[in-house]
C-alpha cells in the first residue's frame, strides 16, 4: 500500500486545525477534494483516522497514532524541498501587494524600488485602498498594515520600528492662539478630521501615565488620506494628527510645531502580512527577505 504525499499532509493538516475547511485553504484546495483525500487514505488503510460528526472533526485513537509518527516526517520532507528551492528558484513573476496609501508611500522608495533593481524579473503590482480586504480570495500575495489591524490567522513581519502619533501645526495657525495643553482643549481649534477606510470618522487616541482617552475632536476639513492631512497642516488649515515619520522633515524644518506631546500615544508599526503556507513564492520570500535585512541595519 502506497500513500501520496497529498494525502498525508490533507491529515495531517486537518488533525491540525481541527476540520477541514482551514486545512483546505491551507492546502490551496477545496474542502471536498480535501474530505475525498482522506477518505482513500482511510480506505487505503482500512481504519477511521477522524471521528466525524455535524460539529466536529477529531482523530481517533489510530488516527492519533498516525498522524504522531507521520508528521514529522512530512515536515523533514517539505525542509529539505524548501531547502532546495531556495537554491533554484528565481523571483519572478508579479508580486501583488494591498496596502493603505500613506504606507505605499512610506515603502516605495526604500523598499520597493531596491526590490525591483535586485529581481528585475518580478513586476510589483501595489493597490491602494484603506479598507481591508481578503488578500487570498483577491489573489494578493500579502498586505501591508499596521501591525493591530494585521488579521490573526496571518504571519506579520515588521517593516518599521512603533511610530508614535501627534498632533502638529503650523506657526502661522499658532499664531495668537493658544496651544492646547490636554486633549480636551482640542475643543477650542480646527482639527483636521480623518475619515477611516470603513467609512467612519477617526476618535483622536491619546495616553498619558496610563489615562488612555479618545476625542471626537471638531472641524470643518474631513480627509482620508495623511498626505493630503499633512498639506492642509502646512497650510495653517488646522492642527493634524499624524504619524512622527510623516511629520519628521517638516518638524524639523520648523514648518510644523507638536502639541500634547506628553499625550503622544506609541503603536506597533507597518507590517508585511501573508498567509501561513508552507510554499511561499520565490518573489515573496525575497521581499520578506530584503524587509529583514533593512531592519537589521
Amino acid at each position: 500500500m502506497r500513500a501520496s504525499q497529498l494525502e498525508l499532509e490533507a491529515v495531517v493538516a486537518v488533525a491540525r486545525h481541527g476540520g477541514f475547511r482551514v486545512a483546505a485553504r491551507e492546502l490551496d484546495m477545496s474542502s471536498s477534494a480535501l474530505s475525498h483525500a482522506v477518505a482513500v487514505l482511510e480506505a487505503r488503510l482500512g481504519v477511521r483516522l477522524f471521528n466525524r460528526t455535524t460539529r466536529s472533526v477529531a482523530l481517533s485513537a489510530e488516527g492519533e497514532q498516525f498522524v504522531a509518527e507521520v508528521a514529522p516526517a512530512l515536515a523533514a520532507i517539505r525542509t529539505a524541498i524548501e531547502h532546495i528551492d531556495e537554491h533554484r528558484a528565481e523571483p519572478a513573476g508579479v508580486l501583488r501587494l494591498n496596502l493603505p496609501i500613506g504606507a505605499g508611500r512610506m515603502i516605495l522608495a526604500p523598499l520597493v524600488f531596491e526590490y525591483m533593481r535586485r529581481y528585475p524579473r518580478v513586476a510589483v503590482d501595489m493597490v491602494t485602498e484603506g479598507a481591508m480586504v481578503d488578500i487570498v480570495g483577491h489573489g494578493f500575495d500579502a498586505g501591508v498594515r499596521l501591525e493591530e489591524f494585521v488579521p490573526p490567522d496571518m504571519i506579520a513581519v515588521p517593516i518599521t520600528r512603533p511610530i508614535r502619533s501627534i498632533v502638529v501645526g503650523s506657526p502661522a495657525y499658532f499664531s495668537g492662539r493658544r496651544r492646547p495643553k490636554t486633549p480636551a482643549e482640542l475643543a477650542q481649534h480646527r482639527c483636521i478630521r480623518r475619515r477611516t477606510g470603513n467609512g467612519t470618522i477617526y476618535r483622536w487616541e491619546f495616553e498619558k501615565r496610563g489615562e488612555a482617552v479618545a476625542v471626537d475632536v471638531p472641524g470643518q476639513l474631513i480627509l482620508d488620506d495623511g498626505d493630503l492631512m499633512l498639506q492642509a497642516a502646512l497650510a495653517g488649515e488646522g492642527v493634524a494628527y499624524l504619524s512622527d515619520i510623516a511629520t519628521a522633515g517638516s518638524i524639523e524644518a520648523g514648518l510644523l510645531r507638536p502639541v500634547l506631546e506628553d499625550w503622544s500615544p506609541e503603536f506597533p508599526g507597518l507590517c508585511l502580512y501573508y498567509p501561513s503556507r508552507r510554499n511561499i513564492p520565490a518573489r515573496l520570500r525575497a521581499f520578506i527577505d530584503l524587509i529583514r535585512e533593512q531592519a537589521r541595519r
